[in-house]
């Protein structure tokens, strides 16, 4: 028996390929029966052609009538750049539904491509299919409620509300996360993947805010056609989902969600030390948006561990106020957890605002990065997650950044009636691209406190207003402003440098004085990135070197320093240091290999009873308590020469929600000038072997 189907046609859904951005293309795809409509019409009939098409050509299969189903095929398909149809995936009960669905589509004819900017450019939709089959005049009849006529009847018009439920459509999620406004979660090694894409010579782009948002890098960088390259062929749900797909996805007509389980499991061994080390992090992670605009994301951690002797002690170091044990290094506050372990809960997320293609408003709980390099000596994401507001402009050749925080100091010292010190942040950082190839930024910050019961000083709010002018009038104590600059050349699309300047002081006579004060807080950083280096294809090398002075961060009132929870703001070492780093990381397919050295001389406070002067080392050090005013020298104090080797390999078990399981091997030596309690000569070997969904940065190297 045959059957013929007949179905609306959906509109454009979205498009993957770099040629169409934001959703739009200039030029519907031309059935021959088209050719002479105007093009504000072409949509139209090519909605209409391929209706009438496929009505005549769908016959629907035996079984379908013999089990008397009911429900939705949706077909996801694409016009190529030649004018070819081709059909990527069907959702159907059937196999047989979804072959015949591929005949039928393959049997088009070759049409007119889709152009975008004068080019031709692919194009994809979703076409839903109702069974059982309906007229055509029936599937081209709006179901959406709001549609009611004015005329119609009470019962009728209660019989249709009472259809409402059934009437939701719902169609196939196509990985919509990547035009969204949605911030691509910071991690080292999934930012090399697109940052060639996003260096090339000529392009106005900024590279320095990070974390980015998903649509502005699509545009350089096409996610989909990248991770089409990696899908394996599973036609399973169980496969699907583990290796391609995420777990749930939902999508009507003006909304989509994902909602994916992950986890961060480690286990590993201290040798020198004698320690089995494990994590056991369970996640839920969900993303989404509303409308054109509106994006979220929210993930939930809940966790525990025991790591390798020096990062417990670290931790154990920033302990906070209250009795809990520490704090884990760009997590948060910890918890006892049996007799040797830690518990610690973490929660971020933000929702993205776009009104319109200059401005992107975000507000969450998380974590941001300005700067080109591994390290930042501006604002690194280094610390635990805090409040955060932001707004991002950008127009001609410029980006302008402002973002206003809410940290906290808990250290015993400084807890009013048990309750964490509340201190904000404010800062500002504009980009300009001066050449096709050169960049600088400028960036200046804040840091006041809650005293005198000001909570939020609006003097800070204004967008456009020169920090140091405002903590003057606030008071010598009041605020603690930095300026900074940044620049990056780019030599050639696969050779670029960059670096940075820290100013915490504004004293020029002690800063060019060469007499060493200790108000020559400075610091500055130079870096070097080799894309495809030697002609291998995703193989990214990097050169780093940093060089900050004592005192840099710390402040003459203790609570506006530059951190929050105990751990530095701007750079994991503090102050006080020189470091060398070295970076390699290669991809092939979906194995990925990453290999960091480290060398660095760093100057650390004895904490004894015969010198308990403070030398520049800690961010959270009393000035009024420094070793001199002048003659102060970088690495000062209990100079430590220290070195770090990192190698990992692994493989990306699913792309879509950046799943991978790897292996670690951390070397670690520390050998300073004299043995104290807290510093003292020790080395670690540390290998771990893991699990974990890839959504923020381990800091293992400090």
């Amino acid at each position: 028996m045959k059957k013929y189907a007949s179905f609306l046609l959906l509109s454009l859904s979205f498009s993957v390929f770099s040629q169409i951005t934001s959703n739009s293309f200039e030029k519907y795809p031309v059935f021959p029966e088209c050719s002479e409509s105007s093009i504000g019409s072409l949509e139209n009939c090519f909605n209409r052609t391929l209706q009438e098409f496929v009505h005549s050509n769908f016959q629907v299969p035996e079984i379908v009538f013999s089990e008397n189903y009911k429900g939705n095929i949706q077909i996801f398909f694409e016009v190529d750049k030649e004018g070819n149809f081709k059909v990527l995936y069907v959702d159907a009960v059937y196999n047989e539904l979804k072959d015949e669905a591929k005949r039928v589509f393959g049997e088009l004819p070759q049409i007119m491509p889709a152009t975008y900017n004068g080019n031709p450019a692919y194009v994809q939709f979703t076409m839903p299919i109702s069974i059982p089959l309906t007229p055509v005049a029936e599937s081209n009849t709006s179901n959406e409620t709001n549609n009611i006529p004015a005329n119609i009847s009470e019962e009728k018009k209660i019989e249709t509300l009472k259809n409402e439920y059934d009437a939701i459509e719902k169609f196939p999620y196509a990985n919509e996360e990547y035009v969204s406004g949605i911030n691509i979660p910071l991690s080292h090694h999934n930012y090399s993947k697109f940052d060639p894409a996003l260096n090339r010579v000529g392009q106005n782009n900024h590279t320095s805010q990070k974390p980015y948002i998903y649509s502005e890098v699509n545009k350089y960088y096409d996610f989909e056609a990248e991770n089409q390259k990696l899908l394996k062929n599973k036609t399973s749900w169980f496969g699907r989902k583990w290796w391609n797909e995420h777990f749930i996805t939902l999508k009507g007509k003006d909304y989509w969600l994902t909602l994916d389980p992950g986890v961060d499991l480690q286990v590993g061994k201290d040798f020198d030390a004698d320690i089995d080390t494990y994590n056991n992090t369970r996640l839920v992670y969900t993303q989404g948006g509303i409308g054109k605009d509106i994006s979220f994301f929210a993930v939930i951690y809940e966790s525990q561990g025991r790591f390798a002797d020096y990062f417990n002690r670290f931790a154990e170091a920033r302990r906070p106020d209250g009795g809990n044990p520490a704090i884990i290094p760009g997590r948060g506050i910890a918890k006892e957890f049996k007799t040797d372990s830690y518990d610690y809960p973490v929660a971020t997320g933000h929702v993205s605002y776009s009104p319109s293609k200059w401005f992107n408003v975000q507000l969450g709980h998380g974590k941001n990065f300005i700067g080109d390099g591994y390290r930042s000596l501006l604002l690194s994401d280094n610390a635990s997650p805090y409040p955060f507001f932001k707004i991002n402009t950008t127009f001609w050749k410029l980006k302008y950044t402002n973002t206003w925080m809410s940290l906290r100091d808990v250290r015993s010292e400084v807890t009013e009636d048990g309750s964490f010190r509340t201190k904000y942040m404010a800062n500002h950082y504009l980009s300009y691209n001066i050449t096709k190839r050169l960049n600088i930024g400028l960036f200046e910050s804040v840091i006041w406190q809650n005293d005198n019961d000001r909570g939020f000083d609006f003097n800070y709010i204004n967008p456009v207003i020169f920090y140091r002018a405002i903590e003057f009038s606030t008071g010598s104590r009041g605020g603690n402003a930095l300026i900074g600059l940044s620049a990056k050349y780019k030599f050639t699309d696969r050779l670029n440098a960059y670096g940075q300047l820290i100013l915490d002081e504004f004293s020029t006579s002690d800063i060019s004085g060469g007499n060493g004060s200790y108000k020559n807080k400075t610091g500055y950083q130079l870096g070097l990135k080799y894309y495809n280096a030697f002609g291998i294809d995703n193989l990214t090398l990097q050169g780093e070197y940093n060089r900050v002075r004592p005192y840099t961060y710390s402040h003459n009132t203790v609570v506006l320093n530059y951190g929050h929870n105990n751990q530095s703001m701007a750079h994991t070492l503090g102050a006080n240091f020189s470091e060398f780093i070295a970076i390699g990381r290669y991809d092939r397919g979906r194995i990925f290999t990453d290999a960091k050295f480290i060398i660095a001389k760093r100057g650390f406070e004895f904490n004894t009873e015969e010198d308990n002067f403070f030398y520049g080392s800690s961010i959270y050090g009393t000035e009024d308590n420094r070793v001199s005013d002048n003659g102060n020298d970088l690495a000062q104090g209990n100079t430590t020469n220290f070195f770090h080797m990192e190698l990992q390999g692994g493989y990306l078990i699913n792309p879509a929600t950046n799943l991978k399981i790897y292996a670690s091997l951390i070397y670690r030596d520390f050998n300073p000038m004299e043995n104290t309690e807290t510093t003292f000569d020790n080395q670690t070997t540390w290998l771990n072997f893991g699990v974990r969904t890839d959504l923020f940065n381990w800091y293992n190297d400090f």
